[in-house]
């Protein structure tokens, strides 16, 4: 399957794995949610749905009778195997899920997908985007002499975006990272400095009423 089929397949699952939706509506979404389908067409969406039908990740569902010879709207559903297929896909953390097509669709799901998983994309993006910085750099110091002033600013605002996007991401993991130490500080258990001390406050506390 190629890389961009896969995307869409990530993308399609996901979509209904938050409600089932009829073709129009989910060519739609896809097109207004994520940015990198929004010259999606109808020649390239069924052929994947059919595609994914085949496999058992999704089936049809009509939407009501049929009217003055109209056919009923196909509600496109998730089956148990495809909710299967789409964890596994939300799972995928290697470098794939890092470059520029497919990171904004892993991105988009990333309240389905687990707090590791989204770390380790997360930093694989950043990784990624930090080598882009440098590459962009030394392009700019071995050719400034011979670019013009155009071209030389175009350079210069891709280099900025990408840094934008790398001080995002710093802003994302930090972000993470206080979340995972909350939550571990929340489940670690008190210690027995910790415990004595609470009991020592509640015996003042105790002696200072009766008094």
């Amino acid at each position: 399957m190629g890389r961009r089929n896969g995307v869409l397949e990530l993308a399609v699952l996901g979509l209904l794995h938050e409600s089932p939706l009829h073709g129009y509506e989910l060519r739609k979404r896809l097109n207004t949610v994520l940015g990198s389908f929004r010259a999606l067409s109808y020649g390239s969406l069924y052929p994947a749905l059919r595609d994914m039908q085949a496999k058992g990740w999704i089936c049809e569902d009509g939407d009501g009778p049929e009217r003055a010879g109209r056919r009923a709207k196909v509600i496109y559903k998730l089956t148990a195997d495809g909710k299967e297929h789409f964890q596994e896909l939300l799972c995928e953390a290697g470098p794939a899920s890092w470059e520029d097509e497919n990171f904004g669709v892993h991105f988009a799901f990333f309240a389905q997908t687990d707090a590791e998983t989204r770390m380790r994309i997360l930093e694989g993006r950043r990784s990624r985007l930090e080598e882009r910085v440098h590459g962009f750099r030394t392009a700019l110091t071995r050719t400034r002499e011979r670019l013009d002033g155009y071209t030389a600013e175009l350079q210069r605002h891709g280099l900025e975006s990408v840094e934008r996007e790398v001080r995002w991401l710093d802003e994302l993991i930090a972000t993470e990272q206080a979340t995972r130490t909350t939550t571990a500080d929340r489940s670690r258990p008190p210690t027995t400095a910790t415990t004595d001390v609470a009991r020592t406050a509640v015996r003042t506390s105790y002696m200072e009423e009766k008094e």
